[in-house]
């Protein structure tokens, strides 16, 4: 489990350009504050990016809408084109914004979402 400063040195340490990701998911969520750590760290990226990641050679999978899925460790993860909303800066990295995370949230309709729906919904609510 990754704690906010591990994500912070994760992605630190790669040499990935930050105009052309941004954090998600569970990372995302640590990053806001409503979690202490997650599991891995899911990236959305650009097409120019993931050709790039393909070309070098990290593991592809084609998912069921024709976007790519990236290995680039154990850790990361990224999906291509996978945002929704706008991307905003915390701690120096790109992160979707609170209002993208819900829509991506709830697009995804899993049960183990619920709670960080509600939490991000009630942030929202204070805006």
């Amino acid at each position: 489990m990754l704690n906010r400063q591990e994500i912070l040195d994760l992605l630190g340490e790669t040499a990935l350009d930050k105009t052309e990701y941004w954090v998600t998911s569970g990372a995302a969520m640590v990053l806001y504050g409503f979690r202490n750590r997650t599991r891995d760290i899911d990236l959305g990226c650009t097409s120019p990016m993931a050709d790039r990641l393909e070309r070098k050679g990290y593991p592809v999978e084609i998912l069921q809408d024709g976007s790519r899925k990236i290995v680039y460790s154990d850790m990361i993860e990224l999906f291509e084109n996978w945002l929704e909303g706008d991307v905003v800066f915390l701690e120096g990295l790109p992160v979707v914004s609170l209002a993208g995370l819900l829509k991506m949230k709830e697009a995804l309709g899993r049960e183990k979402d619920l709670e960080d729906i509600r939490l991000i919904k009630e942030q929202l609510s204070k805006c």
